[in-house]
């Protein structure tokens, strides 16, 4: 459990960005996560959007178009069976994804240098950050998104061993009602699934606006929140785990 305010820390981006690794994780443990209002400009958001649209053709559908991504998410592919395809079509996707936002990896792994005070690499041979694209009026937008720690990226000796690993999320197109993220005080114990005990625990929903980084512990359990109104959920997303100390692979 938390020791500290169940609340986000909110910084200013870059300026009160932690800046160093363990500065960061004791925020993490103190807080359910970091917000950065402002990591993105309104005109930037408003662009990158923009071009994720006219790129609808290639996007990446999964669950019955439950939901779309720009660039492969490996958790898609993971839980429908589509691994190979996943690794096969990466360096497809990190073409996409950067002909589309150009300069948008770059910057999510510029964000964990930031953060961290380390290096920030991309995952060999796995597809950089991307988006996700939840469209209004399907599933997620009804019911909320699935409750999960972020760990399917992550190796078994890196759980084992409880190595730092980081989720980053940036709101590029914000529903008009909800679709926040809430995260519990509950960590990561070896089941996928929460017991109802943990589902008992304090948690706080972020609300994202346009343009806001949300930085958390990968190892904590979430859930996207059911949003309304016309609009879709648009957002960026990277994972990073460190390799060894100062040194991160990112990937989405």
């Amino acid at each position: 459990m938390s020791e500290g305010s169940t609340e986000p820390r909110v910084i200013d981006w870059p300026s009160s960005a932690p800046g160093d690794r363990d500065g960061l994780l004791a925020d993490l443990s103190r807080h359910f996560a970091l917000r950065a209002p402002g990591f993105l400009s309104w005109d930037e958001c408003h662009d990158w959007t923009s071009a994720v649209y006219r790129a609808r053709a290639r996007w990446t559908p999964a669950f019955d178009g439950e939901q779309y991504s720009l660039g492969r998410a490996w958790y898609t592919h993971l839980e429908e069976d589509r691994s190979d395809e996943y690794f096969a079509e990466a360096a497809t996707s990190n073409r996409l994804v950067e002909e589309t936002l150009p300069g948008m990896q770059a910057r999510m792994r510029a964000a964990v240098a930031t953060l961290t005070g380390g290096r920030a690499e991309q995952r060999a041979d796995w597809c950089g950050p991307g988006v996700h694209v939840f469209p209004n009026g399907e599933f997620v937008s009804r019911r909320g998104g699935v409750m999960h720690f972020d760990t399917e990226g992550l190796t078994d000796e890196h759980i084992q061993a409880r190595r730092p690993a980081l989720s980053l999320l940036v709101m590029l197109h914000a529903p008009q009602r909800g679709g926040g993220i809430s995260i519990w005080d509950v960590r990561y114990a070896g089941a996928d699934e929460a017991t109802e005990q943990e589902l008992q625990a304090p948690r706080t929903t972020v609300e994202y606006g346009v343009g806001e980084l949300c930085v958390f512990d990968s190892y904590r359990l979430h859930q996207i929140q059911p949003f309304g109104g016309r609009r879709d959920r648009v957002s960026i997303t990277a994972h990073a785990a460190e390799l060894e100390r100062g040194v991160w692979e990112v990937w989405f």
